[in-house]
């Protein structure tokens, strides 16, 4: 018994000396995964953040933004010089919010700000200051105004700035983004305040940004940079085409025309694409119909070789005839400029109408022309076939968004005509809910049967429309009036 009771003793005394330097294994271990942890973090200094290459865009390859570009100028003025200003006792203002769609030129403008000033340019995106770890996006915003101040003057671009602007969170979670913001607002309005660092940011989505961020004191100043309107596209199109050679028969005018609704960054496409369409044809000026193409090319897609069978010719050729016999006959604002049956993207066909004016302001009746219009495809194909097809899919989604503005947000129904209704608005009792969805019903119900009745009416051109589709399968604007000389614009008759 007493060899048995010393062998149990000395085995205790041994499982926990090992247990003991397990431990102190693990802990070893623990450190050095913690060690190499922090290593891998990344960690932002001041001293690797250099400013970017001189900018050399100017004010003279900024086209078509002139409002924005004046309240920009007095940044530039003051960056030039401050001393002016500081006699009078102004200040420049800390930071400058630039919002609006995509590719209207924010970014353009932040980099003519740098190149007009002459001043150090640090440009960067609000994405790359979120992180999984705790702390250093807040970080990574110090180091970035630290180096800024230290190549006063200078500007800081932050794009896309709803990446960490947006508003914080109200559940008291301590959010790594919402420390992020929490640190730039104290930059831009801290007790250590600079007058030589500018920030300039861009988003599309200002609605979304924290209010704390859009007070004056940070951000004094929010320029909107809109679509650009006729004048604007004709200013950008000179830009792109400033270097290269056009042939006699382009008119930029009507190019711009025909672009209405884009924005800076299409038009540049276009003229690149044109460009491209001349170089892969082996000639020394770009035409007119190289614009034409580019232009299809944007809106429409590539043209494919899609094949498709008699039937369903027949049936695109009636949609097709269907939307520009209706184009001619009830809108007041816009003409077709070509229609067609040959398939690009992924639409069989299709119509581009073009605005004969510049609409800044939508009126229910032009509303509810395009409405008849946007359904006459459908309406056609229903008249002439006595069926209808698949091919509406993109029209019914038009129409539906267009009914569903009109009524929920812009109070063009027949009873909800002093309020919003939006579908956001949780407050809404069923019953109003349910008016609601019957007005955007009878909007687009309406539009329909009024389609109906109009290409019933005009049952003859529709043929004849439809027919020359199937023989040419282009038509422009002069043959779209040569076959519909005998028809004129007819009175649209449902309820208003």
């Amino acid at each position: 018994m007493e060899y048995l009771s010393a062998f149990w003793t000395g085995v205790t005394h041994a499982l926990a000396a090992f247990l003991q330097n397990l431990g102190v294994v693990l802990i070893l271990l623990l450190i050095a995964v913690m060690v190499m942890v922090l290593r891998t973090m990344p960690r932002p200094s001041s001293r690797r953040l250099k400013p970017d290459a001189k900018s050399h865009v100017t004010w003279d390859q900024v086209a078509g933004l002139d409002e924005a570009k004046d309240e920009l100028a007095e940044v530039v003025e003051f960056l030039r010089d401050p001393a002016r200003f500081a006699k009078l006792g102004a200040r420049v203002p800390k930071g400058v919010l630039l919002y609006g769609p995509p590719g209207t030129g924010k970014t353009l403008l932040a980099k003519a700000v740098a190149g007009e000033s002459g001043s150090a340019f640090f440009s960067v995106s609000a994405s790359s200051f979120v992180e999984m770890y705790s702390g250093v996006g807040a970080s990574r915003i110090r180091a970035l105004f630290k180096a800024a101040r230290k190549h006063a003057p200078a500007i800081i671009f932050i794009d896309e700035l709803d990446a960490v602007g947006q508003v914080r969170a109200a559940s008291g979670m301590n959010r790594e983004q919402d420390q992020t913001l929490n640190q730039l607002l104290v930059e831009l309005d801290g007790f250590e305040t600079k007058h030589d660092v500018i920030l300039i940011a861009s988003t599309n989505r200002v609605d979304a940004l924290d209010p704390a961020l859009l007070r004056p004191g940070r951000f004094d100043r929010q320029a909107f940079v809109p679509p650009p309107d006729l004048a604007a596209r004709i200013a950008i199109l000179k830009v792109h085409t400033r270097v290269k050679p056009l042939a006699p028969d382009v008119d930029l005018s009507i190019v711009a025309r025909s672009t209405a609704g884009l924005s800076g960054a299409d038009l540049e496409n276009i003229c690149n694409e044109a460009a491209i369409r001349a170089a892969r044809d082996r000639r020394k000026t770009i035409s007119a119909l190289d614009f034409d193409d580019a232009l299809e090319r944007v809106l429409a897609g590539l043209q494919t070789g899609r094949t498709m069978s008699d039937p369903e010719k027949l049936s695109v050729a009636y949609h097709e005839a269907g939307h520009a016999l209706l184009a001619h006959l009830v809108s007041r604002l816009s003409t077709v400029h070509k229609v067609t049956i040959i398939p690009r993207g992924g639409a069989l066909g299709y119509n581009l109408v073009l605005p004969t004016a510049e609409r800044v302001l939508a009126r229910r009746d032009d509303l509810i022309s395009d409405l008849i219009m946007i359904l006459g495809g459908r309406a056609a194909e229903q008249v002439a076939l006595g069926t209808i097809s698949n091919g509406a899919a993109g029209d019914l989604q038009k129409v539906t968004e267009i009914a569903r503005a009109m009524v929920f947000d812009w109070g063009m129904g027949e009873s909800v005509t002093t309020r919003t209704v939006s579908a956001d608005n949780f407050g809404l009792s069923e019953e109003t809910k349910r008016l609601r969805d019957s007005e955007q019903t009878k909007l687009c119900d309406e539009a329909y049967d009024e389609a109906v009745r109009l290409i019933s009416a005009h049952r003859e051109a529709l043929d004849r429309l439809a027919e020359r589709l199937l023989e040419r399968e282009t038509l422009d604007r002069e043959d779209i009036l040569t076959i519909l000389h005998d028809v004129t614009s007819a009175q649209v008759t449902p309820s208003s």
